[in-house]
């Protein structure tokens, strides 16, 4: 799989590179650093007694997301950055950490998917940011496709599940949540 990958990679950097998103796609890229982005969203709709519920939606989604990525996927599959495997001058400093599954993909679609399940119309300037920030990654050739992929599922299934949650602790306990 990995040989398949890396030719799609390839196909990216020969095909798709050029000046101008040479110097856009690492600013896409860095609106996923840290999660920064997405937890100012967040505490934006934090902040509102009208938004509040969508954004515990969203912070939940991001805190299952990146215990999932972080904590558990990353350290367990430690896979190697492609840029490990070929030698490519990258346009943004090295991760140090392990390339399966993206978090910048997980993140930006965990709270895609807390907007979507929330019922927040939100969910659709982020999903146009998220499929941006996850593209960045390949481009910039520090993902596998495969990286970014299970980042979309897992960041969705966050979403979905931080949700969930949030009905199921709002039945048991009241409307004080």
């Amino acid at each position: 799989m990995t040989g398949i990958e890396l030719s799609i990679l390839q196909f990216i950097q020969e095909n798709l590179r050029s000046p101008l998103l040479d110097k856009l796609v690492p600013l896409i890229t860095r609106l996923g650093d840290g999660g920064l982005l997405w937890i100012l969203l967040a505490v934006g709709l934090l902040l509102y007694p009208k938004t509040r519920w969508v954004g515990a939606a969203v912070a939940l989604s991001l805190v299952l997301e990146a215990t999932a990525c972080n904590l558990i996927l990353k350290p367990l599959v430690a896979r190697t950055r492609p840029f490990d495997l070929v030698e490519i001058q990258l346009l943004i400093p090295k991760p140090g950490d392990f390339s399966f599954p993206s978090g910048h993909t997980g993140a930006s679609f965990a709270v895609i998917g807390g907007l979507y399940w929330a019922k927040s119309r939100l969910w659709i300037p982020a999903a146009v940011a998220g499929a941006l920030i996850a593209l960045s990654r390949l481009y910039l050739h520090v993902h596998f496709p495969t990286d970014v992929g299970v980042g979309i599922l897992l960041g969705l299934a966050s979403g979905w599940a931080a949700n969930r949650l949030l009905r199921a602790a709002r039945n048991k306990w009241g409307r004080k949540l």
